[in-house]
């Protein structure tokens, strides 16, 4: 199981990465050992994220959400909580 995902910086700007445990990535961004980028930039709180088999693919996601302008970016986050919301009714 692998993992692309979205954080939202405490200054209100995003970064993307991937990663094989969701859970431990999101706790080291915010202990500030996961990146120098989020370091300076705590809290961060998990905005959007996907799913894959493989690790490639989570990579090759993560390569074309970097790729998104902001505005993309925050499109994506938005329809996956629409998603969700819809998906508990």
């Amino acid at each position: 199981m692998a993992f692309t995902y979205i954080l939202e910086c405490a200054d209100g700007t995003f970064y993307t990465g991937w990663t094989v445990d969701l859970t431990a990535r999101l706790a080291a961004h915010n202990a500030g050992t996961a990146s120098k980028y989020t370091r300076c930039r705590l809290p961060v709180r998990l905005a959007y994220f996907e799913e894959f088999t493989e690790k490639t693919d989570a990579r090759k996601r993560e390569v074309a959400i970097k790729r998104l302008s902001r505005r993309e970016k925050e499109y994506l986050i938005v329809i996956k909580k629409t998603e969700s919301c819809e998906n508990k009714e």
